[in-house]
Parts: C-alpha cells; structure tokens; sequence
C-alpha cells in the first residue's frame, strides 16, 4: 500500500485516488507502483468492470511528476529519477492499454503527469475548475508521460502551441479540442461516480445526463494565429514568425517563449513532430524515456527547478541561451536510443 493513493473497489468498480493534497497530488514513484499494482490485481477479477481516477481532498486532480526529487537525483548519478520514469511510463502504458473502461476526472490542476493518467481514459470529465497544460519547457524539461503522444493528435498546429508555451487550457477548451470526453459542474461529480459504481454499463448514460454546455472556448478565437505563427519546422522560425507578425497576441507569445528553456523547446518540438508518425504508444514511451534519462541531468532541468520551484526566484540562467546557440547535434544525442540494457519497455 502507498498512503499517497486510495486504492478500493466500491460497487463494481476500482477506485484510484490520489491523496498527497499538499503537492497537489503530484505523483512519486510509490505512487506510480501501487497504481499499476492495483491495475494489475483488476485486469481479471470480475467484481470490477470500471476503473474511476480522481483525487481526494484538495485542489488539483494532478501537478505532474514529484519535480524536486527528479531534479535532486538529476544533480547526481539520476538512477532514482530513471527509476520514477519507468515506472511512471509503465502506468501510462498500461492505462493506455487497459481492457476496462477508465474515467478520469480532470477537475482542478491536471498538468504534466496528471495528464499522463487521464488521457488514456476513455472517459475524461473536464470541469469549470480544470486547468490543462504541459507546462515543461518552463521548468528545463519536456511534455513526457504520453504528452508527445497526445500534443501530437491535436488539430493543427496547437499541439506546437502548447508544447512550446505551457499555454494552461480550461475545461470548455478541453473539451473543444478532444482533450475531455464530457463537461460536467464539479458539484455533479460525486453523484457521476457513484451511479457509474453501481452501474458502469450505463457510463456514457450517466456522464450524457449529468453534463452541462460549455462555454465558448476562448482558444477558438486564436486557432487561424496558432496554426500559422506556430507551424515552422523550428523554434528559430517560430520566432521569426512571431516577430514578422506585429501583433499584440503573438508579441504576448513571444514573450512567453523568451522565458522558456530554448533546449525544452527544441526538444519538446521535435517530439510533437515525429510523435505524428508514431504508431505505438509503447515506441512513444520508449522514446520519452530516453530523453527523460538524459535531460533529468541536464543543466537546464536542475536550475529551471532552482529557479521557478526551489528559490523562486524565477530567473533561470539557461545555457545554452538562445535557441540558435542550442545544436541539431545536441538535441540529436538527447533522442538519441538508449543501450540495449537501458531502454524502457511496458
């Protein structure tokens, strides 16, 4: 058992329930391990015919991955921040996979990790409290536990968007983009999981009924300014792009992207455009493994975590510092395959 996650069946279904509100349930290894365990002990007992995921007390579904201990290890020999990955990877992989039906409900802070366990749902129940985003590139690090995967999949040129801005979506845009499955009030989700409890057959009866209209999604306005201020094959020409443009909109985007790693943002870049031609998510993974491996000891990661976590000071030295300092020749051995020995597998 971990004390940070709820694990019980009630009625016909396996509860997952993040319970670690001081960080906003962002996820550990222990974590990880008790969740595919539970998962694992499901698969094949017949009392349970749905899984639902969701946090306990506190703000926030999910705040990522546990950053400071990723970085502490990244500042020595990184074997506990690779032990987090593979097993944060494995559960990804393995909701991703799972035979059941799974609901995920998003309501509050669902950024990083906390993505990474609600898209493989097959129901995602977006919120007016739900505050998407793969916020990496601020921190030195990337969109992993799936984000390739799943930036990658989105209309146009927004998986590019927020990859390389952070840009936090809410729960109507959510829901615009594909990201959620159902828009429910937060006041109506306790009644949603105890019907579906008592009743999983009935899932997409109960989350129909209980849902509310969205608002307008605010993105929607932007969506034509995304797809062509975002669409170079580079971050240098996303910036050309932006400064080419004149606008109050892609200034205020350009400025966003000054504050950001330039080696994230290459990074995170190239793993939205190839994870367009990937055909498993297992091969995604592996990949997000391998770069995770190398940048978790990355200078950018361990003093973007000084920076914006640690001392709050929110002043990053980033080296290099512009993206045109940063190589092909450098992101190329970030992604480059890992030994034999060292690759993740599910």
């Amino acid at each position: 058992m971990n004390a940070d996650v709820i694990l019980q069946v009630e009625g016909r279904a396996g509860r997952i329930r993040l319970d670690r509100p001081k960080a906003i349930h962002a996820l550990d290894t222990g974590m990880c391990a008790a969740m595919l365990g539970a998962l694992a002990a499901w698969r094949d007992d017949p009392a349970v015919e749905i899984v639902l995921i969701d946090h306990a007390e506190g703000r926030g579904f999910c705040a990522g991955g546990d950053i400071r201990m990723i970085a502490t290890s990244g500042a020595g020999d990184g074997s506990q921040a690779r032990d987090f990955f593979r097993t944060e990877y494995r559960l990804n992989h393995a909701l991703f996979t799972y035979a059941k039906p799974i609901v995920a409900f998003m309501d509050g802070i669902t950024m990083g990790g906390g993505v990474g366990i609600s898209q493989p749902a097959r129901y995602r129940v977006a919120t007016e409290n739900t505050r998407f985003a793969m916020p990496e590139t601020g921190i030195g690090l990337f969109p992993d536990a799936g984000g390739g995967w799943y930036l990658a999949r989105l209309p146009g040129k927004i998986g590019e968007y927020l990859a390389l801005t952070g840009h936090r979506l809410d729960g109507a845009e959510c829901l615009a983009l594909g990201l959620a499955t159902h828009y429910l009030p937060a006041e109506a989700l306790d009644e949603a999981k105890t019907r579906i409890a008592a009743d999983p057959a009935a899932v997409e009866t109960i989350l129909a009924e209980l849902s509310a209209p969205a608002s307008e999604p605010r993105i929607a306005a932007h969506r034509a300014d995304i797809d062509r201020l975002f669409a170079a094959d580079t971050v240098e020409g996303v910036f050309v792009a932006l400064d080419a443009d004149g606008g109050e909109w892609a200034a205020a985007q350009r400025a966003t992207l000054r504050a950001k790693s330039p080696q994230s943002m290459k990074v995170s870049l190239r793993l939205v455009r190839e994870g367009r031609a990937r055909t498993s998510f297992a091969e995604e993974m592996a990949q997000e493994y391998a770069i995770g491996s190398r940048v978790a000891q990355s200078h950018d990661f361990i003093e973007g975590v000084r920076a914006l976590i640690v001392d709050k000071d929110n002043a990053p030295a980033w080296n290099p510092a512009t993206p045109e300092a940063v190589s092909d020749a450098a992101v190329d051995a970030i992604f480059a395959p890992l030994l034999a020995d060292q690759q993740w597998e599910p």
